[in-house]
């Protein structure tokens, strides 16, 4: 049963609605307008330290943007592009620093493409542009429009937000267990969650309420072990 608790719940996909802003509250309503058309800026760069949030914040872009009827060229962090049955109405590229040159050269045409036609560029990186070793005129464009560091949650406003996870699943988490996990689990919200959903449906499993010691026993299983550790 707790292998079973484990494996069968990843991480909920990324969505703006299961981002936690924290302190990112207004670059969170900029990029609502943004996938709902009504933004004027159409050129937004996404920076910060590794585990702010800001992959989650891309990825759920392009979701939210593809469910608006725009066809998306997505970038991952590993520099791979896409192919696309007919031109896209928005780039999105994660890691933007790792771009090796034949990328930035991708990137710089479609960039100025996108520009011309009132497209989307939304973009992101571990420091801000003017300190990206990438080509003058690919540094020069992230600038022309909004940037936005994203800032990492404190250990306070990440027990907020399992706190309310688990209220949207109908049941209380105690600060104790909030905490507990903070200490004992992989600190990456996304990871958080994803063991906050497993324990619930653990506790359905085993007729046990949401106790310290349910915890204890869901993560010293052999299925939790990935789960262990430290983390940002």
């Amino acid at each position: 049963m707790k292998q079973l608790a484990l494996t069968l719940i990843p991480p909920p996909q990324p969505s703006l609605d299961n981002f936690f802003p924290g302190r990112n509250a207004e670059l969170l309503t900029a990029l609502r307008a943004l996938a709902a058309g009504a933004y004027a800026e159409r050129c937004i760069y996404l920076w910060g330290a590794p585990g702010c949030g800001r992959s989650h914040l891309l990825r759920a872009m392009a979701a939210a943007l593809v469910a608006h009827g725009l066809p998306v060229a997505y970038v991952d962090s590993n520099g791979a592009w896409p192919e696309l049955d007919e031109p896209p109405r928005a780039l999105l590229v994660d890691d933007v620093d790792r771009l090796d040159a034949r990328s930035q050269g991708k990137f710089f045409g479609l960039f100025n493409q996108l520009r011309e036609q009132h497209g989307i560029v939304l973009s992101a990186g571990s420091v801000p542009p003017a300190r990206l070793t990438l080509r003058p005129d690919v540094v020069t464009r992230l600038g022309w429009g909004l940037t936005y560091q994203v800032f990492a949650l404190s250990d306070e406003e990440k027990a907020l937000a399992l706190k309310s996870h688990a209220a949207a699943r109908a049941f209380d988490l105690p600060d104790d267990i909030a905490d507990y996990l903070l200490r004992h689990v992989q600190r990456d919200l996304p990871n958080l969650i994803g063991v906050l959903d497993a324990l619930d449906r653990y506790s359905l499993e085993a007729h046990r309420a949401i106790t310290l010691p349910l915890v204890r026993d869901l993560l010293q299983s052999d299925a939790a072990s990935g789960m262990k550790g430290g983390g940002s």
